[in-house]
């Protein structure tokens, strides 16, 4: 396997995955879900738009929810160090061929909006207000008790060409998804922060964004997010899971918002920032690549995605075939 090189020096810094736009139809259903299952905490509502963050955070806001009449994705957020190097980040853009624009966003600094190579649409930052961060005050609580934003995973037709432009950009690879033998990448784990993603790409139909995640403290903060969800009536919301990924090795749920956006809830990570640290390789046709114990995803998961707004989606020139709960149910051996 030929993999993108990554560049250890790149002429700007990004230094984490950072937030996300949505567009809800029910602001009110959404806030929520968002509050009381995820644990997400509110910090302001203004104009249309609710700005929530983790309870560890301490910038303006991890996740905003834009009322409207089509859900979809507005933006993937990404920090930059500092604002003066979002001026090199735009002359790299623009020699790439990216289209680029300079944004006036509520509550952040300088703001670039670009369009990646594969249709992702991204925002790059690199300051917002602070705000009290909610860690220690422990009966506001709520939920799964969501800490931070950690990542996003995006399903995309060219997986490679992903790959390659974000460890253009420093992005390092952790761990890819691969038959064995050949070039053909199906999923890349990407990283900027010292964990195994803030960004990942798997084949698929797209651009969509597949799931954005937060990290909850303990496993049994996901056991509780789904109670409250049943208590609440959002009980067909736990779409998959609690389980347990192969990659990354997270405990994990995911639930479906009222508009069908998919937020996962996670509670562990490895450390990989060390430069002898080399990316880890899966076969996908191992079923641990999916489920190392218990059922494999309805076909649901795999396939059902947030349409990122205005952005054109093309079908992978290989579909992909995974082992579903259909399938496995369906099967003699289940």
């Amino acid at each position: 396997m030929e993999l993108p090189k990554v560049n250890l020096d790149p002429p700007f810094r990004i230094t984490r995955a950072s937030h996300l736009v949505l567009t809800v139809k029910d602001l009110v259903a959404s806030r929520t879900f968002y509050t009381e299952v995820i644990g997400l905490v509110p910090t302001v509502e203004e104009g249309g738009n609710l700005y929530l963050r983790g309870v560890e955070e301490a910038c303006h806001h991890s996740l905003v929810l834009r009322q409207g009449s089509e859900p979809s994705c507005a933006r993937l957020g990404m920090r930059i160090f500092t604002e003066a190097e979002l001026d090199k980040a735009k002359a790299i853009f623009d020699a790439m061929g990216c289209p680029t624009a300079w944004a006036d966003v509520p509550h952040q600094g300088k703001t670039l909006h670009v369009t990646d190579p594969v249709g992702t649409l991204m925002e790059f930052c690199a300051t917002m207000p602070a705000v009290p961060r909610m860690i220690t005050k422990f009966t506001t609580h709520k939920g799964g008790n969501a800490l931070r934003l950690d990542h996003y995973q995006v399903l995309t037709p060219h997986v490679r060409k992903a790959c390659e432009f974000y460890m253009s950009l420093g992005f390092r690879l952790s761990e890819y998804i691969a038959p064995p033998g050949t070039d053909d990448l199906r999923g890349v784990f990407l990283q900027r922060k010292g964990n195994p993603h803030d960004i990942v790409f798997f084949n698929g139909r797209g651009p969509q964004l597949h799931h954005f995640a937060f990290l909850a403290p303990e496993a049994h903060h996901l056991l509780r997010a789904c109670d409250v969800a049943g208590e609440l009536g959002f009980g067909r919301a736990v779409e998959r899971g609690p389980g347990r990924h192969g990659p990354g090795h997270a405990m994990f749920v995911y639930f479906r918002d009222p508009d069908g956006h998919r937020c996962e809830l996670f509670n562990t990570h490895y450390q990989t920032m060390d430069i002898e640290d080399e990316p880890i390789a899966w076969d996908p046709a191992d079923h641990n690549v999916s489920f190392p114990w218990g059922l494999p995803a309805r076909s649901a998961w795999f396939n059902e995605a947030t349409p990122f707004r205005d952005s054109p989606v093309s079908e992978p020139a290989i579909k992909p075939n995974p082992m579903t709960l259909e399938k496995y149910l369906s099967s003699p051996s289940a």
